[in-house]
């Protein structure tokens, strides 16, 4: 029988063909930090809908540094105090651009800490992982 034939005779062209999902790659790829891709689908706390990245990365950077400067207002300078906090911020002339400021400023400490954290991770796992693939020598006695 030709091979051709044999291999004919395992196709079914009725059946719907399942699709397997494959698994993510964990294997690190880029050589360095920088070269990662950058995937929004993988944020860990934020959320962004395919095509309407750029949407929601402009709202969050309208909102969430505000939202920073509010909480830090409220914590930090009124001492969590409510009639404080609204004489701070409802009658007097701390405006919308001067607490977004603040917590633009808190926002951006703490991602360039997180930034050196996660490369300082890529290195080490990097090294690991580049550790485990070179043979091992054998030494003799």
């Amino acid at each position: 029988m030709d091979p051709i034939e044999e291999v004919a005779k395992s196709i079914d062209y009725g059946r719907p063909v399942k699709r397997v999902k494959k698994k993510a790659n964990t294997v690190i790829n880029a050589s360095s930090y920088g070269q990662q891709p950058v995937d929004f689908q993988k944020t860990p706390f934020l959320f962004f809908p395919p095509g309407k990245e750029m949407l929601f990365l402009g709202i969050y950077f309208a909102v969430l540094p505000y939202i920073t400067g509010l909480l830090f207002i409220f914590f930090y300078i009124a001492e969590g105090q409510a009639k404080v906090f609204g004489s701070i911020t409802i009658s007097s002339d701390a405006n919308f651009f001067l607490v977004w400021t603040i917590g633009y400023e808190i926002l951006a400490a703490v991602i360039l800490v997180w930034i050196a954290k996660s490369a300082i991770m890529f290195s080490i796992n990097k090294s690991k992982e580049d550790n485990r693939r070179k043979p091992k020598k054998f030494r003799h006695p």
